[in-house]
């Protein structure tokens, strides 16, 4: 963001009377206990308490103290916002995760994940991003995944509950799956497929987990059918299998009749909505990442002389990637090549060029419109924005899809954490810049890197502060958990590359009809490698 940009964020925040800080509202058709079907509990998990919540005038812990009062270290004290550090890193941390993983589990070899450590910060109200992280119970591996949902958020609530399903389900052996249609028909207790790791402000649609169920079973009863499915699918054929068919099962569950209304408003919401996904299947082999969309993954490295480089796994799936854009036009006739992508977004309007949901995109009109008269006596669409709208040029649907893109990346040594976010981060950080403050973040260098002096003209009393800057790059961290040291410096990073205290209580106190215009919802993960199990097994293997 310009200087001048950062300025008029302050004078508009200014111009508030108090400090006002973004409550996401919730859902009437969401609870915050998982269906114990399918599923085991999660590990305990370190996290903060939800914002809001009274902030009392105390002194800050010392583990995350640099000397001063409150205002003097986030340099506000001369400032109209007189926000305490306490509050500001109270919105910061509400939804922040840290989850160590045991590196034996008694279901295999060694784990290759040390611990993982996430972080929400929303920009919508409420958020419209989504997170997950588990681990396969029945094959190797855990899945971590970001999910950015838009045009609402049932979309990527949606595909943050079911698609680590398919894919667990689509890796399993021919055995196992039998055993979990066993245990359906018989009526016992069916045999859990995956060990999620929830923060407690997770929720899942409890109205809806029954139908969910119904078409994973569906979906593993064409699998045991399949006669080549024998010991599973590799992991790149599970993870394109599975974000192409829980797409699938999206875009039907909002044309067919269901149980009740809420199941049918959840399903039409889900469809109309979208959200792009980017999920990686890890094991001590390597990472397969599974991308359709916008967000990202990037492997953090450290080369032999400490210094650290990005690697990225995945490519945005955009009209500024060439090749993307090149696939998007090849599917539709020469006549609309100039109509196809216009102004850099999917017949006008998307910027994704691949996504779950969006049936705008995918539909003919005639079955949007179908759709939309039939779930009226269901939900109010135009409380949920849900209307029928074709963009110009909307001549041979389907435009948008889901299938994603899938690499693979052999794990070495050096391969330190990977990094999963929405585009709400890379929009502001480089790949390089955020492997950059994870490492430093690793290896106890916290602080931001001083700015050059040569570009700007500097008074001896700013002078010394850069001098004291630099000094101060062995201190703590402000931040235990990294992915709120990034989301950190992605807000308060001003043009000179310094974390400014001032700007990031600004973009902390926007109101929830401004902070939409000046950042995104924003959802990291950073996931810690085993660098000795690693070794080994490098060692072992070559």
């Amino acid at each position: 963001m310009s200087s001048c940009v950062c300025k008029r964020v302050l004078s508009q925040v200014r111009s508030c009377s108090t400090l006002v800080l973004p409550v996401s509202s919730s859902h009437t058709v969401l609870h915050r206990r998982l269906p114990s079907l399918l599923s085991s509990s999660s590990f305990s998990s370190s996290s903060h308490s939800p914002w809001p919540r009274p902030v009392q005038p105390v002194r800050p812990l010392s583990s995350h103290t640099h000397g001063g009062s409150d205002e003097d270290d986030y340099g506000l004290a001369s400032s109209s916002f007189q926000v305490g550090r306490l509050q500001i890193d109270s919105v910061l941390r509400a939804n922040e995760q840290s989850v160590r993983i045991p590196e034996f589990d008694g279901r295999g070899g060694p784990s290759p994940v040390l611990k993982f450590e996430s972080n929400q910060l929303g920009a919508n109200a409420p958020l419209e991003d989504r997170r997950c992280a588990a681990t396969c119970l029945r094959t190797r591996g855990m899945l971590f995944g970001v999910f950015d949902g838009h045009g609402g958020h049932a979309c990527a609530q949606a595909v943050s509950e079911r698609l680590p399903y398919y894919v667990a389900t689509a890796m399993m052996p021919e055995a196992s799956l039998e055993d979990l249609e066993v245990a359906m028909e018989t009526g016992r207790p069916v045999p859990p497929i995956l060990q999620w790791y929830k923060h407690h402000n997770d929720y899942n649609y409890r109205e809806s987990a029954e139908l969910y169920v119904e078409h994973l079973r569906v979906f593993w009863q064409e699998l045991l059918a399949s006669e080549e499915h024998g010991e599973g699918l590799s992991p790149p054929d599970a993870l394109s299998y599975a974000f192409q068919r829980l797409d699938s099962d999206l875009s039907l569950e909002a044309q067919v009749p269901l149980a009740s209304d809420l199941m049918r408003s959840t399903a039409v919401q889900a469809a109309f909505a979208g959200s792009t996904a980017c999920l990686a299947h890890v094991t001590t082999d390597g990472v397969y990442v599974a991308n359709a969309g916008d967000c990202r993954a990037v492997l953090g490295v450290q080369d032999e002389d400490g210094s650290w480089s990005a690697v990225p796994l995945s490519r945005d799936h955009t009209a500024l990637n060439p090749d993307e854009l090149a696939r998007v036009r090849a599917q539709h006739p020469p006549a609309e090549r100039d109509t196809v992508v216009v102004d850099e977004r999917l017949l006008g309007m998307l910027m994704p060029l691949r996504a779950f949901g969006d049936v705008r995109f995918k539909w003919s009109r005639e079955l949007q419109e179908s759709v939309l008269e039939s779930g009226a006596s269901c939900c109010d669409l135009e409380e949920l924005h849900l209307f029928q709208y074709s963009p110009p040029y909307y001549l041979t649907p389907p435009y948008l899809d889901a299938a994603p893109e899938v690499t693979f990346h052999q794990l070495r040594p050096q391969d330190r954490f990977l990094i999963v976010a929405s585009d709400g981060l890379w929009d502001e950080l480089g790949n390089e810049e955020a492997v950059r403050l994870v490492g430093q973040h690793l290896t106890g260098v916290h602080m931001q890197v001083p700015v050059s002096v040569r570009d700007r003209q500097l008074s001896l009393g700013q002078m010394h502060q850069l001098l004291l800057r630099r000094q101060a790059r062995a201190a703590p961290a402000l931040d235990q958990n990294v992915a709120t040291h990034l989301i950190r410096h992605t807000l308060g990073t001003n043009e000179y590359g310094e974390l400014d205290q001032e700007r990031l209580a600004a973009m902390l106190a926007l109101p929830n009809d401004l902070a939409r215009m000046y950042r995104d919802d924003i959802t990291v993960t950073v996931v810690y490698f085993n660098p000795n199990l690693l070794k080994t097994h490098h060692d072992g293997s070559g």
